[in-house]
């Protein structure tokens, strides 16, 4: 008798994790071509409390299961325990970052839509109309973290007081809310469009009331109570949410605030000696204090207009697409498009960001780039920006996920800030060793981008650990970096209202770079750049515990290999 096979019991949790997502956040079901969502997620205490009681229970069964699918259950793990963490820490507190939060997620919604028919057109229509109820929610979790001591920082809070104000038009049809009514389908019957379109006006116009209503209370109760303190290490529990936000985005690192900041330190010093050589190669004889204001003020290192930068954006991302063979052996069939971030969030928004496409529908992937304060937008930092957003970078990365075919949904969406985000810093580096930086000024450039990263360590664990102040987080960027006044004071901004988050970039790097360096040492001539980029890719973003047991198990195999070939019998 045949003995059965015994299911892993992963094949029952995975499709019960999806499905949790997918209630506890309706968002999550944007990318199915076979449902749209109609609301936004529901953030009340008792939603969230029930979600992170089902995510509890999940937790329990994922960690008990008895299965060879290593990765699957490391990456369910750590989703399972980022919800609960924010459950735990009650981070709906304090719902927004600066430059993220509840009230930039309609406008990139709509980015992102695509009404194909009447059934999604009236889906979006109906997750217009919920956007009152969506926004009343947030309000008063704002609210509890008033009564509780949780408040965000007035410059954050500044940010997204500026945001808002961009969505309130006078005329719905203005909006970018109303955007996916622009271009419905020619087949579809005129009737439907006229019908679509008149309510979709009413829609946005009730949109627009909510940003309205949350902008009064903004300004008139929440700015009145925001937090003196620019990090939350002076909040109740901050610095243990602080950690426990820090062992979150860096994955597996094994690093604690103390740690990340003495790191950060000595990545600071090491940049700046490979910035002073590049100074002295051009010949500069001033200070380097004044070879930064050199490069933040000389006219010849700006665009003049907003088309200008576009134009350098588009030609290096061309030569950037180029330069992809010589590196990877797989490369996404799913391209990406080079637009400005759209002007009503572009004011305090990041200089450039990835915003994924998606394949099923053959959504192309968008690099932004913020053509916003054309003055603080310098060309020389456009090569390495465009090498991290673009590719090799996010997109590269993001969209090689998204086409495997072998995978659960969860396995493609999932996003290791550490990984990810260390993958963009690692492909500004490889852009450096394909030649891309045509200039000293440009390998500058590089150099001050992962100066940039590396004070974010010192800066990020000085502001939530530390207890600094603003002008103390800045200092390291002002003094080390010819990042421009406005991009600091944004990212300063940025950190204050997203703790943790910022760490992981640099971490990431730094351990794909140390499993290079191994793969390359052990391996010795038998090494093939295109084959460990594959393998830290061919999974899709995981966890950096995971990354360093797969790429040493991937350079074990090939070791392996090579042995049972040298012992094969000769002829």
């Amino acid at each position: 008798m045949v003995p059965m096979a015994v299911a892993d019991p992963l094949d029952e949790l995975i499709p019960a994790y999806e499905a949790h997502v997918k209630s506890a956040s309706p968002e999550a079901a944007a990318g199915d071509l076979d449902q749209s969502p109609h609301q936004w997620s529901d953030v009340s205490p008792e939603a969230i409390a029930r979600h992170a009681d089902e995510a509890r229970a999940l937790l329990e069964k994922v960690q008990n299961a008895e299965t060879d699918r290593v990765i699957d259950q490391a990456i369910l793990e750590r989703l399972l325990q980022s919800e609960l963490m924010d459950a735990d820490y009650d981070t709906a507190r304090i719902p927004f970052t600066g430059d993220w939060g509840f009230q930039a997620q309609p406008i990139f919604a709509a980015m992102r839509e695509t009404v194909t028919n009447e059934q999604e057109g009236q889906a979006w229509i109906d997750r217009l109309n919920d956007t009152e109820r969506y926004f009343e929610q947030n309000i008063a979790n704002m609210q509890r973290g008033i009564r509780t001591g949780w408040t965000a920082n007035a410059d954050p809070l500044g940010t997204v007081i500026e945001q808002i104000r961009e969505q309130i038009v006078d005329d719905p049809a203005e909006s970018g809310l109303y955007a996916p009514f622009l271009n419905l389908p020619e087949e579809m019957p005129e009737a439907d469009k006229a019908r679509l379109q008149a309510d979709g006006l009413v829609a946005v116009a009730n949109a627009i009331d909510a940003y309205r209503g949350t902008l009064d209370y903004l300004e008139t109760e929440y700015v009145p109570e925001a937090r003196e303190g620019a990090g939350i290490a002076g909040l109740p529990g901050g610095r243990e949410a602080y950690a426990a936000a820090v062992e979150h985005y860096t994955a597996g690192a094994g690093y604690d605030p103390e740690m990340i900041h003495a790191l950060g330190q000595a990545e600071v010093k090491r940049i700046r000696a490979e910035m002073e050589e590049i100074i002295a190669e051009i010949g500069y004889e001033g200070s380097f204090d004044e070879f930064l204001t050199y490069l933040r003020t000389d006219p010849q290192f700006y665009a003049d207009t907003p088309e200008q930068l576009m134009a350098a954006a588009e030609d290096v991302s061309a030569r950037l697409r180029a330069i992809l063979p010589d590196y990877f052996g797989h490369l996404p069939e799913l391209g990406f498009n080079v637009e400005p971030v759209p002007a009503s969030i572009a004011p305090g928004y990041t200089t450039g960001r990835y915003v994924s496409g998606e394949p099923k529908d053959g959504r192309k992937g968008t690099y932004l780039v913020n053509t916003y304060a054309l003055d603080q937008r310098p060309l020389y930092e456009l090569p390495s920006l465009s090498a991290h957003e673009a590719v090799p970078g996010h997109h590269l990365q993001i969209t090689l996920a998204q086409e495997m075919t072998d995978q659960p949904d969860f396995r493609k969406n999932y996003y290791a800030t550490a990984f990810g985000e260390g993958w963009g810093l690692y492909s500004e580096r490889l852009a450096g060793e394909a030649g891309i930086y045509r200039t000293p000024y440009e390998r500058f450039g590089a150099l001050s981008y992962e100066m940039w990263r590396a004070c974010r360590l010192v800066a990020d664990t000085g502001l939530h650990w530390y207890g600094w102040s603003r002008e103390e987080a800045e200092a390291c960027f002002i003094e080390n970096s010819a990042l421009s006044p406005l991009n600091i004071k944004t990212e300063v901004t940025r950190y204050i209202g997203w703790p943790g988050q910022a760490v992981a970039y640099k971490v990431g790097e730094l351990k794909i770079r140390e499993l290079r360096a191994y793969a390359e040492e052990t391996l010795g001539p038998k090494f093939d750049i295109r084959d460990f980029h594959d393998v830290v890719l061919g999974e899709g973003a995981v966890p950096l515990d995971v990354l360093d047991w797969r790429i040493k198990t991937w350079v074990d195999s090939q070791m392996a290999a090579e042995e049972t070939v040298s012992e094969a019998p000769q002829d």
